[in-house]
């Protein structure tokens, strides 16, 4: 019985053995199931609190959303009003082009946008000379964006039509640092155009800006050049403008040139050349683009001796690039030239390069090394060859005239000539170094 007793107190040992291992394993795994639950309450947390964060910002943008919304039926509102108002005026103004029998040579648009006082110096300019030839010349003013004073000034006056571009579309400009600027106003011009063209079945069009001044025989030059643009449709546009035109540099106010670079500043076009540009219109620097012999093709423009428009704009989207250097000083025409008893069929193009082509070869030719001084002692017209760009731009440096190119073309040049004058009437005339071949001069 004692044997008994001690071997079941053997048993214990093991016994307690086993116990106490299974309570410290019990143990440890309630301490890892602790931290298990630990960690899930923190994440749990963590994960609320994102939710919240997130529910307040879309929150945020919900108000926002709805106050964008809110701005933007008052915009259409505002809009809506205002192409009302611009409808009734522009009928208003139509109905005073309807009742004249007279079927006009063309409209003239005046581009404006934030500049009353400038509209008023270029209205009363053109009032002064289109009031007699009102019905062949129906006057418009388009205004880009809504500036109150430039509405005002426009709507005060009842001899013109009033037209309002109101853009509200972003602008992505292609560049950075570009100036949106450029991209409005290429905006601005193809709503205009498209507006005198498809809407009110104009054929051709003449296009002021707001800081242009005109000459006396405006007018009159713009219709002599209409039949030119019909007649010969290697005439691309015609032209008010001279770049070289400072009064230095001209003479002779019957005198008029081709050019196969655009002079803008004062220019008209048919609805078929613009049936083909519009399409195409670029986002920015519309003149430029027009100067790309992709764009022109081969066509040329026609343009004065003497301007018959005159820039007084200094502050502009161009911030006065060039003014007091090439725009103050330019000679506007103040003669009254009697376009209709003038014969400008050598303007046509199977008779100008002849034409242009006699002058340059009867020019006398002298080096450019001092191309000024040479010319000073020699009397008539001179002839000057340049070999590039390079060449050019430093002789045109000595002379005082435009240096710049644009796609290969010097401003104002006819196959490559440019002609200008200096000490006038004598002609100076920079030739390029395939010009004379283009103009069929041979042994010159």
């Amino acid at each position: 019985m004692a044997k008994l007793s001690c071997d079941f107190r053997f048993l214990l040992i093991p016994a307690a053995l086993v116990f106490i291992y299974i309570q410290m394993r019990l143990f440890a795994t309630q301490s890892e199931y602790a931290d298990r639950i630990a960690e899930a309450l923190d994440a749990e947390h963590h994960c609320t609190s994102q939710i919240r964060l997130l529910i307040d910002q879309i929150s945020m943008q919900q108000e926002q959303i709805v106050a964008l919304e809110e701005g933007k039926k008052r915009k259409e509102q505002e809009c809506a009003q205002l192409k009302a108002l611009v409808q009734d005026l522009e009928k208003k103004g139509l109905q005073r082009i309807i009742d004249k029998a007279q079927v006009p040579v063309a409209a003239v648009v005046i581009m404006a946008c934030n500049r009353a006082d400038y509209l008023e110096r270029t209205i009363a300019s053109i009032l002064k000379y289109q009031s007699s030839v009102a019905s062949k010349y129906p006057l418009f003013v388009s205004q880009d964006g809504s500036d109150p004073n430039v509405r005002s000034k426009a709507l005060s006056y009842n001899q013109l039509t009033y037209m309002q571009h109101l853009d509200f579309d972003p602008v992505h400009t292609e560049r950075p640092g570009e100036l949106i600027a450029y991209y409005k106003i290429a905006r601005h011009y193809k709503w205009a155009l498209d507006e005198l063209f498809y809407k009110h079945n104009f054929d051709r069009v003449i296009i002021l800006e707001d800081d242009m001044e005109i000459a006396p025989d405006f007018f009159d030059y713009f219709e002599a050049a209409a039949a030119l643009l019909e007649k010969d449709k290697s005439i691309m546009a015609v032209s008010s403008w001279n770049d070289n035109g400072q009064k230095q540099f001209v003479h002779d106010p019957y005198a008029l040139y081709r050019s196969d670079f655009f002079p803008g500043l004062g220019w008209m076009l048919t609805i078929s050349t613009w049936n083909e540009l519009s399409p195409k219109w670029p986002k920015a620097y519309w003149d430029d683009w027009l100067r790309l012999k992709e764009n022109h093709k081969g066509r040329q423009f026609l343009h004065p001796e003497v301007c018959r428009t005159y820039n007084f704009g200094e502050h502009g989207s161009s911030m006065g690039q060039f003014f007091q250097q090439y725009l103050e000083p330019i000679k506007m025409n103040d003669v009254k030239v009697d376009w209709k008893s003038q014969d400008l069929s050598y303007l046509m193009e199977d008779k100008y390069i002849k034409y242009f082509a006699d002058m340059v070869k009867k020019a006398k030719p002298v080096p450019g090394t001092d191309a000024v001084l040479m010319a000073s002692n020699i009397k008539g017209d001179v002839r000057i060859h340049y070999k590039d760009q390079s060449d050019f731009e430093r002789i045109a440096h000595q002379f005082g005239v435009f240096k710049e190119w644009k796609d290969g073309v010097p401003r104002t040049a006819y196959k490559g000539v440019v002609v200008f004058r200096y000490q006038p009437p004598r002609r100076v005339f920079l030739v390029g170094p395939d010009s004379l071949r283009q103009l069929g001069i041979e042994n010159a």
